[in-house]
């Protein structure tokens, strides 16, 4: 049975309703209830959705932060991120998406050639093992404003021309997050990942790049950097491998940090905006440093 026909095989066995938003990214999901425990099934038919949309949304579930943590772990260890501190045994793995976290990721876009650019990005991209799952939780929200855009990664990478996926194919890029992990008291080596790379359960391929964490692609010069570095980018910007969630209260967002990208829009002025992330551990496929 390939992929495809097993990721519908466990949808088709779901007990909730799946909408997807468009043909291969983004999905919501009604019909279920995330404050209770879900059984293997529901659970199988969850990350079969996520797998398929890339990602999912659930509206008017309105859980609070341990309920949030509760639903996560159900599909995995959880990740703490270096920079949500937690001197406390009792507070929960949950990374907050401040007004302050979000004007520092507008400061980390990188300027090449004069062409600032736009803050697409995966998240723990700087680590050997980056997290495969991130669930995103709204606190406060505006009442208009502030959407997230999701791109299909894969799409992206099959719109590119014969001539740019060869030259892409091989090359790895470095992601360097090392001054804001230095700040938080935590020091990681920069690691490089494949621009390209291949999805281990889905087997599509897809581009992977961080455009909050200065990217570099290893051996190329800076004239053919700013260039590639640009090609996809113009790819993550096309409108037709997207998809735009509106924020409503109680609404959750839940991706496959593998096989997309994502981009916050910041159109809502001074308002206090909050948003909780926990993310989910991917396995330990070689040494975790």
């Amino acid at each position: 049975m390939s992929t495809t026909q097993s990721l519908a095989a466990r949808l088709g066995r779901a007990a909730f309703t799946v909408r997807p938003l468009q043909p291969t990214i983004g999905a919501e999901i009604s019909d279920i209830d995330l404050k209770r425990p879900l059984d293997s099934d529901a659970v199988a038919a969850l990350r079969a959705a996520v797998l398929r949309y890339k990602v999912v949304f659930f509206r008017d579930q309105h859980l609070d932060r341990a309920q949030q943590e509760a639903f996560a772990r159900q599909f995995g260890p959880l990740y703490t991120h270096p920079s949500t501190k937690r001197p406390e045994a009792d507070k929960p793995a949950i990374h907050a998406i401040t007004p302050e976290a979000s004007r520092s990721i507008e400061q980390t876009r990188i300027r090449v050639e004069d062409d600032v650019r736009d803050g697409y990005h995966t998240d723990t991209s700087w680590r050997l093992v980056p997290a495969w799952g991130a669930i995103l939780r709204a606190v406060t929200i505006p009442e208009t404003g502030g959407d997230t855009v999701w791109v299909d990664a894969h799409l992206a990478w099959q719109g590119l021309p014969d001539d740019v996926k060869q030259r892409l194919e091989g090359l790895h890029v470095t992601h360097d997050y090392r001054s804001a992990l230095l700040k938080g008291g935590h020091d990681y080596p920069i690691v490089a990942h494949p621009v390209v790379r291949t999805h281990r359960e889905t087997g599509q391929k897809i581009l992977w790049v961080n455009y909050t964490q200065k990217p570099h692609l290893i051996g190329l010069d800076r004239a053919e950097n700013a260039e590639l570095l640009t090609i996809i980018l113009d790819q993550y910007r096309r409108l037709e491998y997207q998809v735009r969630f509106s924020w409503t209260p109680g609404a959750l967002a839940f991706w496959d940090n593998r096989a997309a990208v994502h981009y916050a829009v910041r159109n809502y002025g001074d308002f206090p905006r909050v948003m909780e992330r926990v993310l989910i551990a991917d396995e330990r496929l070689y040494a975790d440093l």
